[in-house]
């Protein structure tokens, strides 16, 4: 039973990691899914500690069409974006977590600061992120926008946040 269990266990990271592609090679998906009729939809993100807001976004974003790509920032990009000591989660296991959810298609790593060459590659029909960000600060608008395609803000989850997370631990009797 628990060889079974252990067999089937990596069916699942190997089902998952399958979802992890190369710019290059999800570009090439991408373009035969838009060729045989899917909506794509990409949303992006640092998903350090993903907790409940993030699984709640990913699952409205994904109800927004048929495929959801997630970019996902290298851990390079997160420290310089959020600081030393950031990620908390290197980013080949984050990205399995992400690729083990049911809403998430695809994932892909992007090594800027921002995911503008990424989105601008890629043009997905709906391109998703959460309502912090005033529509004239959402990379990639301006390239989705001009290829037909919608920008979503999306509300956040009230009471989740990684941060939050975090000073939780650090305030956490050892």
């Amino acid at each position: 039973m628990i060889e079974c269990l252990l067999k089937d266990e990596g069916n699942q990271i190997q089902k998952a990691m399958s979802k992890v592609l190369p710019l290059e090679e999800l570009e090439a998906s991408v373009r035969d899914l838009k060729r045989a009729g899917k909506r794509i939809v990409f949303t992006n993100g640092c998903f350090d500690l993903i907790h409940p807001g993030h699984t709640r976004y990913l699952s409205k974003a994904k109800a927004l069409g048929d495929v959801l790509i997630v970019g996902l920032n290298s851990d390079r990009s997160v420290r310089e974006l959020k600081g030393e000591g950031r990620p908390l989660t290197p980013e080949v296991e984050r990205a399995e977590i992400l690729a083990a959810l049911e809403a998430v298609d695809f994932v892909t790593i992007f090594d800027e600061p921002t995911p503008q060459k990424l989105i601008a590659r890629l043009l997905p029909n709906v391109l998703v992120k959460g309502a912090g960000w005033k529509p004239d600060e959402i990379v990639g608008r301006m390239e989705v926008e001009a290829a037909g395609g919608r920008v979503v803000s999306m509300a956040a989850e009230p009471g989740f946040s990684t941060s939050s997370l975090i000073e939780a631990a650090l305030r956490a009797p050892r």
